[in-house]
């Protein structure tokens, strides 16, 4: 199966008009493969199973509901990542549960504390979204622990055991989340490594790429970089041999990505990256096993017999035995690497710190949340609308005396998102799956033993098929939480038979105001991708800058990791816009131009990057760069016309001087190379020029949008 977050292949965004319909069937039917490992599954429900079993045991019953509590509200922040990384969010999870509910128990009986804790809360855990998805669900689980410990109010000292109790819980299971870290100390390293090499494998069998095509910028490569490199990335001198195979991986997407452009003999093309591909699937096996890539090795050689046969000895000059060359070097430095990285190899890799490129260094978390202290950050409206929602929809609750009132807001905890079609998706699918989960879970508890080992048994099924199924689809999944929460609150002597329809009530009711919160005080995505198409522009225009310095590898790195992150945001945001009403036609057809125009930019600096190492002692170098930094200074130029929202100015100089340097690059003595580097150059300005004139619809588009009502600024 191919590897979507390497191989670059995505289909045409669609550019159809929002409907609410299709939105419904879409969330309802669409269903993604489950991606959690079942050791995933099975220690998470074990870390919520066993506390209970043993309270149940040692006649502690309510202090194992306690702590297993604390093992279910932190279960989500158990994501992939290296073990420091995973052990830190669970902490910070498992600390904000603990707060949370010494909060709520201690205040919880008092209306206007209470409301004020709400608004506090709901602030704060919604503005931790800026920090990114993982860190946003320590928000969300302190506001519905908040509400839910509200709900049962008790003296200091029992509200100082039962938050200990829930913290405890959370440590629990970031005790079984890390507990393979002495045996397995690189194991988050060595998958993510591996998935890449996959994807490069898949990217290799590609044969052929049409001008379709998306490059290979996506958020794998990113997230890879972070797992290696970031602030929780491992220590160990392994480190230096992952830190390779990431630079190596880097090399090969490009050189790749050039063959791809490549116009020589179609037969060696095609074998040769035939034999790329075993090569790199047998990395990724000795990767994700941890064992000696000999298999490796094995199709290495295979490879390297099959290039001398291919290329005549070594004797061909032309610009594809070139590629071939620099990628069998590369293939071979990732086979030896392969065998340093893990455990078993760390003695003999080399000792070596690694920085994270400062492409991706963010300032400091209290930077980062005063620099989005304004109306104009999505993070700021999300945390204001959190506060605003959670309190209204407690004080509701009381005022009404809604029986099981704490499921409104935990509800509208849940449900509310930063983007409307978030919101909505969450909203529908929590609804029909609470409907279903209640009368699933009252039919099951009244068909089965009045026998609280079998219970805790369907508890424990129930909570492996939330975990599993919350990421393919969360319908589903809320059925199956919403059993295990019936099942668990069975134990504290709740009739679950009796509360089914006060907790369908409450859903749908925290639903729609969390969904009408959003409608209220709106960030319509339409109102920001204009900036985030900018953005991309400017990240593409940065990596041209870099490569018209030669001599400094560092930087291309750097300003590739950009501007992968800028089109990764910029297509989620596309991604939004799609999804919200009363989105233009017109601006979404805009919008799709200029992502798939500035991909095609992007696939050409990948092709030139991959060129210009190869060519270092060209005689043209510096009016090729001098080329180079003219393209992405008119790039710069777009984005800013882009984002002004005004018709840029064209650049013939540009294609006059692409015409000069095509005529330098004609009297070179390495004329293979020149020939490419002439295609390539003409490629550029093409693209640059496709883009300048779409950039240039843009007034005209949001002209026709106002006239018809359309357009509704953010």
């Amino acid at each position: 199966m191919q590897n979507p977050y390497i191989s670059g292949i995505v289909p045409l965004m669609s550019t159809q008009a929002y409907s609410l319909r299709a939105s419904v069937l879409q969330s309802l039917t669409t269903a993604k493969r489950p991606d959690v490992p079942a050791w995933v599954v099975l220690r998470n429900t074990a870390a919520v199973a066993l506390p209970l079993t043993i309270g149940m045991l040692t006649g502690h019953q309510e202090a194992g509901l306690a702590i297993s509590a604390g093992a279910l509200d932190t279960m989500f922040s158990d994501q992939p990542g290296p073990y420091r990384q995973r052990l830190w969010q669970l902490f910070l999870a498992s600390l904000a549960a603990g707060l949370a509910s010494l909060c709520g128990f201690l205040i919880g009986g008092d209306l206007v504390p209470i409301l004020l804790a709400t608004t506090a809360f709901g602030f704060l855990g919604g503005l931790l979204v800026v920090f990114g998805a993982d860190i946003a669900r320590v928000g969300m689980t302190s506001m519905i622990l908040l509400v839910i410990t509200a709900a049962t109010p008790t003296t200091i000292d029992h509200a100082l055991i039962g938050a200990s109790l829930i913290f405890a819980g959370g440590l629990l299971l970031a005790l079984f989340s890390v507990a393979a870290w002495p045996l397995n100390r690189y194991g988050p390293e060595r998958r993510a490594l591996a998935a890449v090499y996959r994807g490069l494998a898949s990217l290799a069998k590609q044969h052929v790429q049409d001008e379709e095509d998306v490059p290979a910028l996506t958020e794998a490569m990113t997230t890879l970089q972070q797992t290696l490199l970031g602030r929780h990335h491992a220590r160990g001198r392994a480190m230096e041999a992952f830190a390779v195979l990431l630079e190596l991986a880097e090399r090969i997407r490009l050189e790749l990505v050039a063959m791809a452009d490549m116009h020589g003999d179609a037969g060696i093309h095609a074998m040769f990256r035939s034999d790329a591909e075993r090569v790199l699937d047998a990395i990724a096996d000795a990767l994700e096993s941890g064992e000696s890539p000999d298999q490796a090795a094995r199709a290495l050689q295979t490879l390297q017999a099959s290039e001398r046969a291919l290329l005549d000895g070594n004797t061909r000059s032309d610009a594809i035995a070139s590629h071939i060359h620099a990628l069998s070097g590369q293939l071979a430095a990732a086979v030896r690497n392969a065998n340093w990285a893990g455990t078993r190899g760390e003695q003999r890799a080399a000792a070596a710190e690694t920085r994270l490129p400062s492409a991706l260094r963010g300032s400091s978390a209290l930077a980062t949340l005063r620099a989005n202290l304004t109306t104009h950050s999505v993070a700021f409206r999300h945390a204001m609308r959190c506060a605003v929602c959670l309190s209204v929809t407690l004080l509701v609750s009381r005022v009404w005396q809604l029986p099981h009132g704490y499921w409104l807001p935990m509800t509208a905890a849940i449900v509310l998102r930063p983007d409307f079609a978030a919101t909505f998706n969450f909203g529908l699918l929590r609804v029909v799956g609470t409907i279903l989960g209640l009368v699933l879970t009252t039919a099951l508890l009244h068909i089965t033993q009045h026998d609280p080992w079998t219970h805790l048994a369907l508890m424990a099924a129930l909570c492996m098929t939330f975990r599993y199924l919350a990421t393919a689809h969360y319908g589903v999944a809320v059925a199956a939480l919403t059993g295990t929460v019936v099942i668990f609150l069975s134990f504290e002597g709740v009739n679950s038979g009796t509360a089914v329809l006060d907790r369908v009530l409450n859903t749908a009711l925290g639903s729609g105001m969390a969904l009408l919160a959003y409608v209220v005080w709106p960030t319509w995505e339409r109102g920001r991708a204009r900036a985030a198409l900018s953005d991309m522009l400017d990240a593409y225009a940065n990596y041209l800058h870099a490569l018209a310095r030669p001599d400094r590898r560092e930087a291309h790195r750097e300003a590739r990791t950009a501007a992968r992150t800028a089109r990764t945001n910029a297509q989620a945001s596309l991604d939004r816009m799609q999804a919200e009403p009363a989105t233009p036609l017109t601006l979404l057809e805009l919008a799709n131009a200029l992502f798939l125009n500035g991909n095609r930019l992007a696939r050409t600096a990948m092709t030139l990057e991959a060129l210009l190492h190869d060519c270092d002692n060209l005689p043209e170098q510096t009016e090729v760069t001098h080329f180079v930094d003219r393209a992405a200074s008119q790039l710069h130029a777009l984005a800013l016309a882009l984002r002004d929202d005004r018709v840029p100015q064209t650049a013939p100089e540009l294609r006059q001087l692409q015409r000069s340097l095509s005529t330098l690059l004609g009297m070179a003595d390495d004329r293979p190379r020149a020939d490419q580097l002439v295609r390539i150059s003409d490629r550029l300005v093409d693209n640059i020029n496709t883009l300048t004139h779409v950039v240039g619809r843009g007034p005209q588009e949001s002209a026709t949008v106002s006239g018809t009502g359309g357009f509704i600024p953010d």
